[in-house]
């Protein structure tokens, strides 16, 4: 993984100190909240519901076992003893108090972390695939040209004062885990015939209150043109952008206003005038980087054969039922990624980790890989390179952890934001609505006889829980000061990306149980052999479920 520069470290040391006499003029009253806002939100630090929040950066989503074991210290000294894994591949901590603030940043720093453009109008954590470089299905290694990225976009002085927050997603296999449709940017790295490295790009892509998937403004774009492109794209942006209205600032409004083809257009025509400057990526710069990331010293023979990993398997079904949704290919034979669910159920909100649990994680992080941990955008942590003839041995620690529930991918795999539990902008809490439904479908054999289906919640439009691409969706909205959830359907990330439809009227928190199980009745009814929920959805329609859902309150569809 990458390692901070002199150029990096001395950035943080100044950024981290200029951060700390601006908290100490705060605390003193020399400066006032509303001059103070916008420096913390510049170091991520959010004023929430009950403390201060402080949103810590993971660029595209990797951690070394050090670093993981340094927000596990954070989280004991300065929070509750567990943080919150987002969406972005970031991490959050919700109990923070003001005054600790720079001695965290100090002790982020000292890890090569930051909080730095977790918030405001800037170019945000740049974002991949949890799988990259090591994924069987992998065309290229996105992370390089992602660090790339990293690099440019940080305290970039041309793009601080953007319209609105700016989002960038590359992907780099045919299936996409990274939702590259949902940003404003969004990039497929891909070989052309002759064996090329090409990058597609998308822009308009986001969720929010006006949901929209990217559209192709270019295609075969070389890749050392990447950061130039993308400077393009944002000077176009930074032109035409809407700052008299937040709720029109997004890049996907400026695209659907101008239509794509002009936009693209306009886009060339800047592109023309600095197409080879010197930020063209060259390709000794790409090797630096690359290098970084080069494969670590896998094992000629890494374990037993197939055979043997079958045999362990058949003679326990757990392991097998955990085999079967946690663990996934890797590129190199004898090694397999492991998902470690942060899904258990009552026992813990989506995307929360303890303390104990990061401690954990980091050990085998070091006992069974080479140190890495990986985030995923759902909410999930991911040791990328485990023995196959280390998985049993695994699988047993994570248990032990409440790290092993066996349902990546499934109904209780749930993605959820805080909601209205921590967030002040959140209309409802998405945490008790996650964990009712969990605890209604605890029945695994059952969660694996209906396959994927993924149900995401936000506990407001601004979407955190990404409800637009569940398969199941769920919007916590306020009605009258009080919390009701509107459901949609038919979502879904990847490739084939869809926004899902809204059904009907609202419910209240405690019908959400009933609600999701009538929607899954309905699905196993409708279904074809082992077709997917979404694939159900688009063949029958949403009237189905409307008669079966509101059937519950006595309602016409």
């Amino acid at each position: 993984m990458y390692r901070y520069d002199q150029y990096d470290l001395t950035l943080l040391e100044q950024r981290t100190a200029q951060f700390r006499d601006q908290v100490v003029r705060r605390l003193s009253g020399a400066l006032s909240e509303e001059e103070f806002l916008p420096l913390r939100l510049q170091n991520g630090l959010y004023h929430q519901r009950h403390a201060y929040m402080l949103r810590v950066a993971i660029p595209y989503g990797t951690l070394s076992s050090a670093q993981l074991r340094v927000l596990a210290e954070i989280a004991d000294r300065w929070d509750r003893g567990y943080g919150h894994f987002t969406t972005r591949q970031n991490i959050q901590f919700n109990w923070i108090r003001l005054e600790d603030a720079p001695d965290i940043m100090d002790r982020l720093a000292e890890a090569e972390m930051h909080a730095i453009q977790t918030s405001g109008n800037v170019v945000r954590n740049i974002t991949t695939e949890h799988f990259a470089g090591v994924a069987a299905d992998e065309v290229l290694d996105p992370r390089p040209l992602a660090e790339i990225l990293r690099q440019w976009s940080t305290m970039n002085p041309e793009f601080t004062f953007l319209p609105r927050k700016f989002k960038i997603a590359i992907s780099a296999s045919t299936t996409d885990r990274a939702a590259v449709k949902a940003h404003d940017v969004g990039l497929y790295l891909y070989r052309d015939e002759r064996g090329e490295p090409m990058l597609r790009v998308l822009v308009g892509g986001g969720l929010g209150r006006t949901p929209m998937l990217g559209v192709v403004i270019r295609e075969a774009l070389p890749w050392r043109h990447l950061t130039t492109y993308v400077e393009a794209v944002l000077r176009v942006y930074n032109r035409h952008g809407r700052r008299d209205n937040k709720y029109k600032a997004r890049i996907k409004i400026l695209v659907q206003s101008l239509g794509a083809e002009p936009f693209a257009a306009e886009v060339e025509r800047e592109w023309a005038l600095i197409k080879d400057s010197p930020a063209t990526i060259t390709q000794a710069e790409y090797r630096r980087v690359a290098a970084f990331f080069a494969l670590p010293p896998y094992a000629d023979q890494a374990g037993p054969d197939a055979a043997d990993v079958a045999a362990r398997q058949a003679g326990n079904p757990e392991f097998a039922r955990w085999c079967r949704r946690n663990v996934h290919p890797h590129k190199v034979a004898g090694y397999a990624s492991v998902t470690l669910s942060t899904k258990p159920g009552m026992a813990a909100p989506p995307g929360d980790v303890s303390s104990a649990q990061m401690r954990a994680v980091a050990d085998w992080a070091d006992q069974y890989g080479f140190g890495e941990v990986r985030v995923s955008h759902e909410q999930n942590l991911i040791l990328p390179d485990v023995r196959r003839q280390d998985l049993h041995a695994l699988w047993q620690a994570a248990e032990a952890h409440a790290l092993a529930t066996a349902n990546i991918g499934l109904l209780t795999d749930v993605i959820a934001c805080p909601g209205g539990d921590y967030c002040s902008l959140a209309n409802a809490r998405s945490i008790p609505v996650a964990q009712a439904i969990q605890a209604r479908f605890q029945d695994l054999d059952y969660l694996h006889d209906l396959g994927g289906l993924t149900l995401n919640i936000s506990g407001c439009v601004n979407a955190c829980g990404h409800h637009h691409l569940g398969n199941i969706g769920i919007l916590g909205v306020d009605k009258n000061g009080e919390e009701w959830y509107q459901v949609t359907l038919g979502g879904r990330q990847g490739a084939a990306a869809a926004i899902g439809k809204v059904i009907g009227r609202a419910f209240r928190a405690e019908e959400m149980p009933e609600v999701i199980e009538r929607i899954v009745a309905t699905f196993v009814a409708h279904r074809h052999g082992d077709e997917p929920f979404s694939d159900t959805v688009q063949r029958i329609g949403l009237a189905p479920f409307k008669e079966r859902v509101y059937a519950l309150a006595g309602e016409q569809p």
